[in-house]
């Protein structure tokens, strides 16, 4: 795909991502930056208060608390995801201090309110970032967010199209960085038992931009991009988007700005009640759609099924095959 200008492409050196290869390492845009707006105070470091989460608040601020302000820190400290829907009268509370011990606390770590702070805690679930709490989530409630999920994901989305693209190309080029890493391995898995140029760019330990150059009018890249995504990933994006290459794009609703580059984008819920993301519905679509590109080229992909449990049966690799 071409036609996205104006913004740099990839080709600095990878930096490692956890749980994947190396992504590009320029910085200094803000594309996927949370929390970026100037406030007084920081952490020294040139940090300002406004971009710490209230973990690091707490952390930086503890040692200059006053004993009671300490005990209700560390309430705080204990139960970050409780703090989205507790008030200042909750806390002290349940801390065991007053209400005037809380607010001023609150003061202290930057929050103008017991509302400002329930809502700086909002919006870290929002963008991905776990939340503690000695809570468990009850099994019925994860089961129902599950299933919101699913059927957000499920109900209207286009699959054959991509699938299209996908079964025609001459590579099929698989891409996913720190928390989409495992569902770019699980994408490449799917599709390489229905076709054969399946591959998992950059190799490990390797950079991007040497990547990108090679990209051909027959190529198709499959870009996992979830929230918390690496801070070039809108680069990544355009420079991929100013190759001869076809995109298709995964992300959840927060990768929407990123749409309008690809071919096809396919949006997947992470949303959940417990402390980490939920990838049931990224996986449920990827199966989906390795289904539909083998049904558009059903005759040679069944040899092919065929031939790879050949070499399972052959080279004694799987259980009961």
């Amino acid at each position: 795909m071409t036609g996205a200008t104006g913004v740099p492409g990839v080709g600095a050196p990878g930096v490692p991502g956890a749980g994947g290869p190396g992504v590009p390492g320029a910085a200094g845009a803000a594309s996927d930056r949370v929390g970026a707006e100037p406030d007084a105070g920081g952490d020294g470091d040139g940090t300002t208060r406004s971009q710490l989460s209230l973990a690091q608040r707490i952390d930086a601020a503890y040692l200059d608390l006053t004993p009671q302000e300490q005990r209700a820190a560390d309430f705080m400290r204990v139960h970050l995801a409780d703090l989205a829907v507790y008030n200042a009268t909750e806390v002290a509370r349940l801390s065991g201090v007053s209400k005037a011990t809380v607010s001023r606390l609150y003061r202290r770590l930057g929050f103008e309110s017991s509302e400002d702070l329930r809502e700086h805690v909002r919006s870290l679930r929002a963008v991905g970032t776990p939340i503690p709490s000695e809570a468990t989530t009850p099994h019925a409630s994860h089961l129902e967010q599950e299933v919101a999920n699913l059927r957000a994901a499920l109900i209207g989305i286009d699959v054959v199209a991509p699938a299209r693209t996908i079964a025609r190309a001459g590579r099929v080029l698989v891409m996913g960085f720190r928390n989409s890493y495992p569902m770019a391995l699980h994408l490449r898995q799917q599709l390489v038992q229905a076709r054969p140029a399946v591959e998992i760019l950059p190799p490990p330990g390797q950079s991007v931009g040497e990547e990108i150059p090679g990209l051909q009018e027959s190529d198709v890249v499959c870009l996992i991009g979830f929230r918390r995504r690496p801070e070039p990933f809108g680069r990544l994006v355009a420079a991929i988007a100013d190759s001869p290459a076809s995109l298709v794009l995964f992300t959840d609703p927060s990768g929407r700005k990123y749409a309008r580059l690809a071919e096809h984008h396919i949006e997947c819920p992470l949303d959940t009640v417990s402390a980490f993301d939920s990838y049931a519905a990224p996986a449920s679509i990827i199966g989906l759609l390795a289904s539909h590109v083998l049904a558009e080229n059903l005759r040679d992909g069944g040899r092919r099924i065929a031939a790879i449990n050949a070499v399972y049966r052959e080279i004694d690799e799987l259980e009961g095959v």
